[in-house]
């Protein structure tokens, strides 16, 4: 089998075994899984923690303290996503949680993406005023 690898910046194709085809494509799908679990991770925890968890190398005892903090630290980027418009936290989630594009986003929604643009950059600048208006103690 045929397989293209990048090497110096370069597209070189070479010939390798079956098994050879079959661990290098095992690679990529594991490593295309982890970039969209790391995308999903908003609920407060942190991407080690999440491969710690399913890789098996021990679990992350958190403290009770570490907890309470997480838990703060999420109901206050939710507070501040209440204050926004529906719209502008529907196109958000989209783009920040499920990487959809604008233009993707507008298509489901049959607006313009830059009305989709303009509503994250309205949230982005919601989220920067919340974080200057209260630095992390």
């Amino acid at each position: 089998m045929e397989v293209t690898i990048h090497y110096n910046g370069q597209a070189v194709t070479v010939e390798v075994t079956l098994e050879v085809y079959e661990y290098l494509d095992r690679a990529d799908h594991k490593t295309e899984n982890l970039s969209h679990e790391q995308r999903r991770h908003w609920d407060g925890r942190e991407f080690d923690e999440y491969i710690v968890a399913t890789e098996g190398i021990g679990i992350y005892g958190e403290t009770p303290e570490e907890y309470l903090c997480r838990r703060e630290t999420l109901d206050e980027l939710m507070a501040v996503l209440d204050t926004c418009t529906e719209a502008q936290r529907r196109r958000f989630l989209l783009y920040a949680l499920d990487g959809l594009s604008f233009s993707e986003i507008a298509a489901l929604y049959g607006c313009s993406k830059y009305s989709v643009r303009d509503s994250i950059v309205a949230v982005r600048k919601i989220f920067k005023d919340f974080f200057e208006n209260h630095p992390h103690e």
